[in-house]
């Protein structure tokens, strides 16, 4: 079983291209996670958190279409799963959730993970999966 993460980002979808053309190969399902952020500021902005749930729940539709249609024209099995909460904790949960076997993921290109850590060396340091980190 191969998990992806994608969250709509060049590197991600690159991701989940690349989890594609492996479950392919491998024969296997792939399972694609899509962690929809948790919005604890929006509540200071009268209207934001309505119009910021509305753009996630868009982005998880489009998501979710576009990785069917990958799957179809590949012809393997896939499972569209969707959470609520941090990249790292979701793909975490999802991963031992379906016993995986690899995950794969894209590479952060956010300044601020050089002093928290991108999602994928956090689950590099978990050591519970091969990781997979695609450019």
């Amino acid at each position: 079983m191969i998990l992806v993460g994608v969250d709509g980002s060049d590197t991600s979808m690159r991701a989940a291209a690349y989890a594609c053309g492996l479950a392919r190969r491998q024969r296997c399902r792939l399972v694609v996670t899509y962690a929809a952020p948790v919005l604890t500021w929006a509540w200071a902005i009268p209207g934001a958190t309505s119009m910021l749930l509305a753009a996630h729940q868009e982005l998880e539709t489009e998501l979710r279409a576009e990785v069917q249609r990958a799957a179809e024209e590949m012809r393997i099995p896939v499972c569209f799963v969707s959470r609520r909460g941090d990249a790292y904790g979701c793909l975490r949960e999802v991963a031992a959730e379906v016993k995986a076997d690899i995950v794969v993921v894209g590479a952060s290109t956010q300044a601020h993970h050089v002093l928290g850590g991108s999602v994928a060396s956090r689950l590099v340091r978990l050591g519970r999966w091969p990781i997979t980190v695609v450019p």
